[in-house]
């Protein structure tokens, strides 16, 4: 069987230093992905709706995971990669520090062998299993961010703002310009990790 070492090909991507702003140059990937929106008067991590999309996107990845895995023909096997999201405010710019009227599109990248038979087989699947889980706003695209600059932002997701103006700053001093949408990689469980100890990567998309 073969085995893909995502995390140690893309280790470029998913795993900066917190110490510098570094660029990168982000390939185009295939991602799971559904859109939502965080109410007036809520905050992501206590948001239904942001909770039911992220329920549908494990449940699709890991199974979609097992199907690579366990087909007859070339089986593939790889792990999962973290929830990403992209975030921006609708009817203005996106302020970190004011929810309210933010906007997301969550993800989780696949490899490249999985196709959309392989998807909606999955999505087919899961829905018998799971039938309570709300399916219908999931999706399979191709996603090319191009040039952005990067860090590992360790703490709390309250004290990001002052790591994204790192993020400004470096790309300032380095004569870019600031394009796109915030993006944020998780690689830490809230639920689970000391606040202190979470560790995110912040991302965000630049031109010349």
């Amino acid at each position: 069987m073969e085995r893909l070492d995502l995390r140690k090909e893309l280790k470029h991507l998913y795993a900066p230093p917190a110490s510098e702003v570094v660029l990168v140059d982000v390939p185009a990937m295939q991602f799971v992905m559904t859109d939502g929106k965080v109410e007036p008067g809520e905050a992501p991590g206590t948001s239904p709706g942001f909770q039911g999309a992220m329920q549908a996107l494990y449940g699709a990845a890991f199974t979609i995971k097992f199907m690579s895995k366990l087909r007859r023909e070339n089986p593939v096997d790889y792990p999962v990669m973290p929830l990403e999201g992209l975030w921006w405010a609708e009817g203005g710019d996106f302020d970190i520090t004011s929810p309210g009227n933010w906007r997301y599109t969550l993800m989780i990248m696949l490899p490249s062998h999985i196709t959309q038979d392989m998807f909606q087989q999955a999505l087919a699947q899961l829905r018998e299993k799971r039938p309570g889980v709300d399916l219908g706003g999931l999706r399979m695209e191709w996603f090319h961010e191009g040039l952005a600059v990067q860090t590992m932002h360790v703490g709390p997701y309250n004290r990001e703002p002052s790591t994204i103006q790192r993020l400004h700053d470096f790309a300032q001093r380095q004569g870019l310009r600031l394009r796109g949408r915030h993006h944020e990689i998780y690689l830490g469980d809230p639920r689970r990790a000391s606040p202190d100890r979470l560790k995110t990567v912040l991302r965000q998309p630049v031109e010349r």
